[in-house]
This record gives C-alpha cells, structure tokens and sequence, in this order.
C-alpha cells in the first residue's frame, strides 16, 4: 500500500514540501523584510552542512534564525528583524521617516487654506443677506394697505421738483377694543377725522415738514366723490381743513389740499391711533425733551419737563393735547412735528434695524397701521422716515404754515408767504420762510 498522499507518485521530482517526496528543499521564497548574508562559501550547504554536491542557491540560504534577548532573530548572518520586532516596515521605527526612535507620527497635515475658507464664508454669508432682504422685501411689500386711489382726485396742479408727501394723523379707532379705548382717552366718536396734516417735502436742497393746523380756514373746491364717482361742483363754502377728511376722505382731503395751496401732492400716509402707539411700544419708547409740563384730561396728559421716555400711550396723548395751550392748535403741531421726528430719528437708528428682535415688530406693526395710495411703494416709505430723521437730526426745517389772523375762528393763511414757500418748494429751493 502506498502510504504516500493522493497525488504523491514516483513522478515526485526533486521537489520539497509541495506534495513532493524529494529530498531537496524548495527553493527560499524572497522576503522583502530579511536581509539576507553573504555569499555560501564553495563547498556549504544552504543549511549550513558542508557537502560537495550542495547546489548554490543565489548567494545562499541563511541557516534557520533563533530569537536573541528579545532584539530580533539571530540567523548567524546579520540582523534578521530590520524593523519588525521596532516597527520599522510600518513606518515607526528607529531611523524611520515618521518620527523619532519608539515613536510613530503622521506626516505634517497640510496648512489650511484660508483664503478659499474666507472666500466661501463670504459667499455663504452673502446668499443668506439677499434671501433675508428678498424676503423681507415681499413680506413688507404685502403689508402695505394701498386703499386712497389718487387718480380721483381732479384738476391738480403740475408736479414740481422733489417729493411731497402728505402725512395725516386720523382718530380711526379701526381695530380698537373698548379697554384700548378707555386706555389711550381716544372716546368712541364715530367716523374719521384728521387730528394732524403735514406735507413732508423731500428734495435735494433739504427737507422740510410743513404743518397744516386742522383749524386753518380753507375753500371746498368741486371734487370727485371717492365711492359715488359723482363731480361736485365747488359752491365757495369755507370751512376748517380737517372737514375735508370727514366729509369724503383721503381723496377730498388732497384735492382741498392742493387747490388752496397751489403743491402737488405726490404720495398719502395715514396711521391711526391704535396704529400708533403701536410702533411707539414696538421700538421700544421714545426718549424726548419736554421744555414746560403740561396735563389735559381729555388727552389724558399729565407731563413732567425734562428729558423722558414715552411709551405708546403717553406718545399718544402728548402728540393730540390741545386744550392745555393757548395756541391750541399751533402748539399741537409743533409738538406733533417735534415727536415724530423724534420716532424717525428712533427707528432708523442701528439699535432697531440691526436687531431682528426689535426691527421686524416695529415695521410689522406700522406697517399694519399705515394707509398709503397705490403707487406708494416700500422704497418711497423708507425715503419718507429718512427724511424725517434728517429733520430732526437738523438737516432740514420744521415750521407750521405761516398765519396772518382767523376768520369765524379759522385760521386764516398768510397768503403771501405761502406763496413764496409754495414756489421755494415746487422749484426745491432752500426754503427761507418761517412759520409760526
């Protein structure tokens, strides 16, 4: 019987340890790792055992290593380890590229590139400001309440130079409860009337807030009727300019406007009163300087002087007192003038427009208090509240329209002076009238 394995025949060849029964050793496979010796000297053996008929085998096999006080293999020839038992072929050992002996490093990292770094931080940065604005654009956009069609208004003088914008303070108690009511001494009056009148002119030779007292004596001209469409005829009836607001609204208010001064009305804005203390709280207060003290318990003011800080309900009372004066109505004006200038200058500063916290209730709340003509876009609104903040930064002028007596009461205008201011407005010139 063959005790030999399967395969194993007389056919074995001179072969050792692959399935052969040769005698001779196979051939030592190349190790990277193993430094081999020296050439076999004639006559040795691959093994180490002198023989004549030893073949040479490239230079030589080295005889068979034993381990030396842990230091690496011994093979009689030279050091057999080169770097396994230290680390070597890995890349850690002594004399290694990567570190000191024992040690094993990574290569030194790449320094960073900071300049692609802050190239795509400002690109980052600069996509989140466009969308934000984009957004915040349109979102203020669809707030806006463009309800006073201007093109009803008939027979109007020539646009001059600059922007005139018509401010008007009503007592709309729109939105109001009872409590609200009660609280800022509004009354429950019924309709719309108008408790202040500005033409705020915007140009390139200053701005100038101008005030129309509600009581100042004006002619009714022929109008078109906002919701009948119907023309009414002009019949010379006089009568206080606040009138105007209450018998046919916004659109008889500019068309009075317009016909007794001879100034283009370019743009409408109307806030009321809830609407108004609204943005007041909103930004937070307003800090103003009230040069003699004064109480009105129909307003519901009761002022210390001195330098202070008005919330919305304050605000309110100090802006509509009339009866604590005894130029009722001029004195209010100049107070009206006096605060909102104050309320632009506040809300323009960098406090409330860099502070979403504070920036977005305070346009979300005027902006649903505003009414504004159709073709009143958020660009001429931001135009408008600059100006005034440039008016009471002083860099425009503030006067009332200058009077020359009354009339049943009235307020007559002084008609020589509104011409020249009419005229220094229309053409955008520095204007060099005073008011009253």
């Amino acid at each position: 019987m063959n005790d030999w394995p399967e395969g194993s025949d007389n056919n074995r060849g001179p072969r050792y340890g692959r399935g052969s029964a040769g005698a001779q050793p196979e051939g030592a496979r190349v190790m990277r790792q193993v430094q081999r010796g020296g050439p076999v000297p004639p006559g040795q053996r691959g093994y180490g055992t002198p023989g004549p008929s030893a073949p040479a085998y490239g230079g030589g096999v080295p005889s068979q290593p034993s381990y030396v006080d842990g230091q690496g293999y011994d093979d009689g020839y030279g050091d057999y380890d080169s770097g396994y038992n230290t680390g070597h072929v890995y890349g850690g050992g002594p004399g290694g590229p990567d570190g000191p002996e024992g040690t094993r490093t990574r290569g030194p990292r790449p320094a960073p590139n900071w300049r692609r770094r802050i190239k795509w931080t400002a690109i980052t940065l600069a996509s989140v400001l466009i969308v934000t604005s984009v957004a915040t654009y349109f979102w203020a956009d669809s707030k806006l309440h463009r309800d006073v069609d201007l093109s009803k208004v008939i027979d109007r003088p020539d646009a001059g130079s600059g922007t005139n914008y018509l401010i008007v303070g009503s007592d709309s108690r729109k939105g109001m409860t009872s409590d609200d009511k009660k609280k800022l001494h509004t009354g429950s009056a019924q309709g719309q009337r108008t408790d202040s009148m500005m033409i705020l002119h915007v140009g390139d030779n200053g701005d100038t807030l101008l005030s129309l007292p509600r009581d100042s004596d004006v002619e009714i001209p022929s109008y078109k009727g906002s919701t009948s469409g119907k023309v009414y005829p002009g019949t010379g009836r006089r009568t206080k300019l606040n009138a105007a607001y209450a018998e046919d609204g916004p659109t008889l208010l500019v068309r009075t406007i317009e016909y007794n001064t001879g100034l283009h009305i370019d743009h409408y804005v109307e806030i009321g009163f809830g609407g108004f203390a609204k943005i007041v709280d909103a930004v937070g207060g307003v800090e103003i300087t009230i040069d003699k003290g004064f109480k009105d318990k129909d307003s519901g003011a009761d002022f210390k002087s001195g330098k202070q800080t008005l919330n919305g309900e304050e605000a309110l009372a100090f802006v509509r007192t009339r009866h604590a004066f005894a130029a009722q109505d001029l004195q209010r004006t100049k107070n009206q003038q006096k605060f909102l200038a104050a309320l632009a200058h506040q809300v323009a500063t960098p406090s409330t427009v860099l502070n979403p916290f504070t920036f977005y209730p305070t346009m979300g709340a005027g902006l649903d208090s505003l009414t504004v003509d159709k073709d009143m876009g958020l660009w001429d609104l931001a135009s408008m509240f600059w100006a005034m903040k440039g008016v009471s930064g002083g860099d425009g002028t503030s006067l009332n329209m200058p009077i020359a007596g009354s009339r049943g009461g009235n307020l007559v205008w002084d008609r020589t002076k509104m011409k020249t201011l009419v005229n220094e407005l229309k053409n955008d010139e520095k204007v060099t009238v005073s008011g009253n």
